[in-house]
Formats: structure tokens, C-alpha cells, sequence
């Protein structure tokens, strides 16, 4: 449990690094981190599909960000004389929250069950009530859309709020009044 409290101290971190930081790429890329650890939490909390939701719309609104940042926008080689100090501060504090994100990582990882072990009680009664309650001959579609349906909404509706909100950040013409 001291794993999540970790990863929500570090989403605060990141959250409040993105909203002050100066530089749009180093923004971006702490709110990707965000994003990130909300879906090793999600795996934490053995929430895979939630993860996996997450992980998606993390990587599209990442990589579009970056895209449209490396696009619109262009460095002043003025500066980058002056800030070599900055630099060696900025690669170590990178590579010390990497090297802590790699470790979390891996120990994320080593909790995931094996592949078709029905470890949890429900995953064992779904395998066991699947075909008799629902009907369908496909075990994975059942669950979702029959047992599972509200959580199914839940996250079809996360994809298309972060679709909503990439158009809207997007969008070549603000609103007119």
C-alpha cells in the first residue's frame, strides 16, 4: 500500500512541476508522467483494463503534444551557452526520477499474475457463469459487455473525453465571440 502513496506523492510532484515549469517539452513530459503512474496505480489496484485505457490515451495526448510543441515552437541557441550548469542539474534530476520510474516499473510488473490465472474469486466465477448467464460463446465480450457494462461505459467515455480535449487544444481558430 506504501507504493501508492508514493506514486500519488509523485503525481503531485509532476503536476505541480508541469503547471510552473517554464518549458512547454518538460511540461508535457510531466504530465506524462502523471498520467503514467495513475495507470501503475491502476495495476496496483488490479484494475488491468483501467490501466490499459490509460496507457492509450497517456501515449496518443503525449506523442500529439510533443508533435505539436516540436512544431510551433523554436529554441533561442542564445541561451543555451548561458544554462550549461542547468543542464547537468536537469540530466541528473531526469535520470534519478527515471531510474526510480524503471524500479517501480519492475517491481509493477513482477506483481502481474500469470496470463489465465483466475486468481481473484470473480475472475474464477465469470469463467464458471460466463456461458449459462449470457448466452455468448465469447467469454471476453460477455464479460465486458454483460457483466462488466458500467465500467465499459466508464472508460469508453474517458477515450472520448481525451479525444474531446485534443480536438479542442487543436483547433486552428479559438472561439469567436
Amino acid at each position: 500500500m506504501i507504493e501508492l502513496y508514493l506514486f500519488l506523492g509523485f503525481m503531485i510532484v509532476a503536476a505541480i512541476i508541469a503547471t510552473e515549469i517554464k518549458d512547454l517539452l518538460a511540461a508535457v513530459i510531466s504530465l506524462g508522467a502523471v498520467g503514467f503512474s495513475v495507470a501503475i496505480m491502476f495495476i496496483f489496484l488490479q484494475a488491468p483494463d483501467l490501466a490499459i485505457v490509460q496507457i492509450v490515451v497517456e501515449i496518443l495526448t503525449v506523442v500529439i503534444f510533443v508533435a505539436v510543441i516540436l512544431r510551433t515552437t523554436h529554441v533561442d541557441d542564445t541561451i543555451g551557452k548561458k544554462l550549461a550548469g542547468t543542464q547537468v542539474f536537469a540530466i541528473v534530476t531526469f535520470s534519478v526520477f527515471a531510474l526510480l520510474f524503471l524500479i517501480a516499473m519492475i517491481r509493477t510488473l513482477g506483481q502481474i499474475p500469470m496470463f489465465g490465472a483466475p486468481l481473484m474469486k470473480v475472475a474464477s466465477e465469470y469463467i464458471r457463469l460466463g456461458l449459462s448467464q449470457t448466452g455468448g460463446a465469447n467469454l471476453v465480450a460477455d464479460v465486458i459487455l454483460d457483466f462488466r457494462a458500467l465500467d465499459t461505459l466508464g472508460e469508453a467515455t474517458v477515450l472520448f473525453t481525451s479525444v474531446i480535449g485534443v480536438v479542442a487544444l487543436m483547433r486552428a481558430t479559438g472561439r469567436k465571440k
